[in-house]
């Protein structure tokens, strides 16, 4: 089981979600979050004085998968979010110890979203 959190542009959500969708994964977690990475500081006027704009706006997707769909769930993500330019985002994908699903007790793989891994193949 691995968490994969990715942090992309905000205008970019809905392409990510059609994409992790039909990629057969469908819990997610967003949230919104600012961040500084590759991107230039921008300067805006803002009431006649000018301000750095330091951090940018992204939102951060946040999902538990088993295996079989770590790259199912990275390849559907680079395609819905990938725009070419500087600020596109990142993943990182990390090991899950344990997970527990409150409302039955479910465990570990049990406790993720039931789909089939029949899922991952090309349409």
């Amino acid at each position: 089981m691995k968490l994969i959190t990715a942090v992309i542009r905000p205008e970019r959500v809905q392409q990510v979600k059609e994409a992790l969708f039909q990629a057969g994964i469908s819990g997610i977690t967003l949230g919104r979050v600012s961040g500084h990475g590759g991107e230039q500081e921008v300067v805006e006027h803002y009431r006649g004085t000018r301000v750095m704009v330091e951090f940018r706006d992204k939102v951060e997707v946040r999902m538990a998968v088993s295996e079989p769909f770590v790259q199912a769930a990275i390849d559907a993500i680079c395609h819905g979010a990938r725009t070419g330019e500087v600020g596109d985002g990142k993943i990182f994908v990390q090991p899950l110890e344990q997970v527990v699903r409150i409302r039955t007790g479910e465990r570990d793989n049990a406790a993720l979203t039931p789909v089939t891994e029949t899922r991952l193949t090309p349409a």
